[in-house]
């Protein structure tokens, strides 16, 4: 009891960027803990089930439910209020492969979580670390040595980290998935003309590419397989086909269906047509090697440069250098 009426003079003798630090832990704690209870909280009122009844409709697959939620309750604190933010954010989720239907809410939730949790942790170990094992405590002494402005400014660090951390990941699994199906595209291809020149129809074809291709090309199996099931549950082919592009944000598969659809108005054979495509896919790989082959030696010249010119100055001017403070 004397501790909690101490507590007001406690907090006069902080410093400012303590006291600062200590209003920033306490209000990510306090959005972590609204927001984690907002979102997980069980459904049982009476009310909220029937509007949830009447406006269910009864669609349960996650390609057909509605990805752009408007958020409500405590996820406003997390989730942007507009819709074209939302938008963007849901198009890199696709073109990652989370194809999750409340991925944009979890997306913003989780980073807000590592922006309020990373300073938090490092705030509590390092004015609490004393209080810890012996063994816990030698290994934290760097940090419970730290000045308060250090602290602070490790902080706002690990806030920015925690904030802008998932961004940073999401962009390098995109570029990982895109490079993954620009690799495997043309095996697809060729796969998928051997299915159609031994009697199946196209649809069929995709789906045994994307069948057979998976242990190999996960990602484009799961874009073929996607398009398939939109296909199934009355999509346009031709909606279907930019759906994928957009999906995979490549501008190889809005060429891909275009080389269907033509194939398939003028009466050309679909298994000529992807076998041209998937060499003339081929040929830009390999004229997109011979490029950076050939952008190798420039590259290189600077580097060494920069790495050579040193030590050449130093060998050429070191004897005149001592040449002239043996004269002086």
């Amino acid at each position: 009891m004397n501790d909690l009426f101490d507590l007001p003079a406690t907090l006069l003798s902080l410093s400012w960027p303590e006291l600062l630090a200590l209003a920033l832990v306490a209000g990510g704690l306090f959005v972590m803990v609204v927001g984690a209870a907002t979102a997980f909280s069980p459904e049982s009122a009476v009310l909220r089930r029937r509007i949830r009844a009447a406006t269910d409709t009864g669609l349960r697959n996650d390609i057909v439910r509605p990805w752009d939620n408007d958020p409500t309750g405590a996820l406003r604190l997390f989730v942007p209020l507009s819709g074209r933010e939302r938008l963007k954010v849901a198009a890199k989720l696709r073109q990652a492969g989370i194809h999750a239907p409340r991925a944009v809410r979890r997306f913003f939730l989780i980073r807000s979580l590592l922006a309020a949790l990373l300073p938090a942790a490092f705030l509590a170990l390092a004015w609490f670390g004393d209080a810890l094992p012996d063994a816990v405590t030698r290994f934290l002494a760097p940090l419970t040595r730290l000045t308060p402005a250090h602290a602070f400014m490790i902080s706002v660090g690990l806030l920015a980290l925690g904030f802008y951390g998932p961004a940073l990941w999401l962009r390098h699994r995109i570029s990982t998935r895109k490079t993954a199906i620009e690799r495997g595209f043309p095996g697809a291809l060729d796969l998928m003309q051997v299915a159609i020149e031994a009697g199946h129809g196209f649809d069929v074809a995709m789906n045994r590419v994307a069948s057979d291709i998976r242990r190999f090309c996960p990602a484009l199996a799961d874009e073929f397989t996607i398009m398939q099931l939109e296909i199934q549950a009355g999509k346009p082919r031709d909606e279907a086909f930019r759906e994928l592009e957009r999906r995979t944000g490549l501008a190889e598969m809005a060429a891909f269906a275009n080389v269907v659809q033509q194939a398939t108005e003028f009466g050309t054979p679909v298994s000529e047509a992807l076998e041209a495509y998937a060499i003339e896919m081929r040929n830009d790989r390999e004229l997109r090697a011979q490029t950076k082959a050939n952008q190798l030696p420039v590259k290189m010249s600077g580097v060494l440069a920069a790495c050579m010119m040193p030590v050449l100055l130093l060998i050429m001017l070191t004897p005149i250098a001592i040449r002239w403070v043996t004269v002086m």
